[in-house]
């Protein structure tokens, strides 16, 4: 391609253009800083040379000065209420709210603000009331799971139940597992003040949206008992094996109960023995070592445990074998025996724990909703990795 003659009289030009804008810029930039107040900057040094507190009250500064500054006043309170310092967040949000020059979504987003400050400061009816005003607005989702989390807060197990399902519509969210727990609160409830009909409604309710729920028939089960209905309760615990058979553990105990009240001892323990060698679990061994060695003897105590032992080695499988051995050596072995399994049980008391698999949280005993972060079913039905038996990922899988 020729070189044109006329392009040495256009570049030029093309050149001006370029650093007329950027000269636009320039002055555009320094006029919008000369219009920051000195508090602004004071305050981002501030930040700079990691001093918060001085910083905070530099901006605090810009936002009393430039009643324009917003988004900086939303930042400020969002802080001040992660701070903790829930009280000035409150006000910072409440002065948004109502202001007469907000946006329509401006105002809703310092009243949802406002609203977990509330929440935050442990004002539930304000948070609710707020929460429910903001329900047909952008923030209707993160609205619902407030409010279910206040309900769960204030055991209004049914409203509770209301918002869970909400969300299921607005957000597609499985809650299953949720809602029927909250029925099965409800039919505790109702079955503590001896109003058995809703009580068992409220089971049929747990059933119908969670098939599976096996804290349904646990509950069942263990009404049929203390009413010693024993066929009904072991009925219903029979159930758990096609719900979620890693469950069995909660109700070996008590079926057997029943079980030797109907005596049916032979058949219990041939059934908690098939549990065994299905589902092995520890929950699960300690109560057929019991039961063997009530039914059986300590010598076939000892074979059941030794070959669970060998079949699922375990710290905790080896802390009920030396149990076991403790009934059937001589009084010479006795000795050592009882020292091993003092430090063996030792360590298997310390590591043979629940833990929630949402937040981590360790305990003794099994807990439907974690008592630490609030969540449900939260909890795997065996005993963390230092302590359990192995079990096979299949049998998990019903979950």
């Amino acid at each position: 391609m020729d070189f044109q003659a006329y392009w040495l009289l256009v570049l030029p030009f093309f050149f001006g253009l370029g650093w007329l804008a950027a000269r636009i810029d320039i002055r555009h930039l320094l006029s919008e800083s000369r219009a920051l107040p000195a508090s602004y900057f004071k305050g981002l040094n501030f930040l700079l040379n990691e001093q918060p507190d001085k910083a905070i009250e530099s901006f605090i500064e810009v936002a009393r000065a430039e009643q324009q500054t917003i988004e900086l006043q939303f930042a400020l309170g969002g802080l001040f209420r992660r701070r903790g310092e829930v009280d000035r967040a409150t006000r910072m949000h409440q002065n948004l709210a109502e202001r007469t020059d907000l946006a329509p979504d401006q105002r809703t987003d310092a009243l949802y603000e406002l609203a977990q400050d509330y929440l935050k400061a442990g004002l539930l009816d304000r948070a609710e009331a707020l929460f429910n005003d903001l329900r047909p607005s952008g923030h209707a989702v993160s609205a619902l799971h407030y409010l279910l989390d206040i309900y769960v807060t204030e055991k209004d197990w049914n409203k509770a139940i209301e918002m869970a399902e909400s969300l299921e519509t607005a957000a597609g969210e499985d809650r299953r597992r949720e809602v029927a727990n909250f029925h099965c609160e409800l039919a505790a409830q109702e079955y503590s003040h001896s109003r058995t009909e809703p009580a068992h409604n409220h089971i049929r309710a747990a059933l119908q949206a969670h098939r599976k729920c096996v804290r349904a028939n646990v509950l069942q089960g263990t009404w049929a008992q203390r009413e010693e209905r024993h066929a009904e309760a072991i009925a219903h615990w029979k159930e758990i094996e096609a719900q979620a058979p890693e469950y069995l553990f909660l109700i070996a105990a008590p079926l057997m109960e029943s079980m030797r009240q109907l005596q049916q001892n032979a058949e219990g323990l041939t059934l908690l023995q098939g549990w065994l060698q299905r589902y092995p679990a520890m929950d699960l061994l300690a109560v057929a070592y019991q039961m063997t060695l009530e039914q059986e003897g300590p010598e076939s105590a000892l074979r059941l445990v030794r070959e669970e032992l060998h079949r699922n080695p375990s710290l905790g499988a080896l802390d009920k074998y030396l149990e076991a051995q403790l009934a059937t050596v001589s009084a010479e072995q006795r000795t050592d025996v009882q020292l091993a399994r003092d430090l063996v049980h030792a360590q298997t008391t310390r590591l043979y724990l629940f833990q929630c698999g949402s937040c981590g949280f360790k305990a003794r005993t099994f807990h439907w909703h974690c008592p630490a972060c609030g969540g449900w079913d939260t909890y795997p039905p065996y005993r963390n990795a230092d302590g359990e038996l192995t079990f096979n990922a299949s049998h998990r899988s019903g979950m």
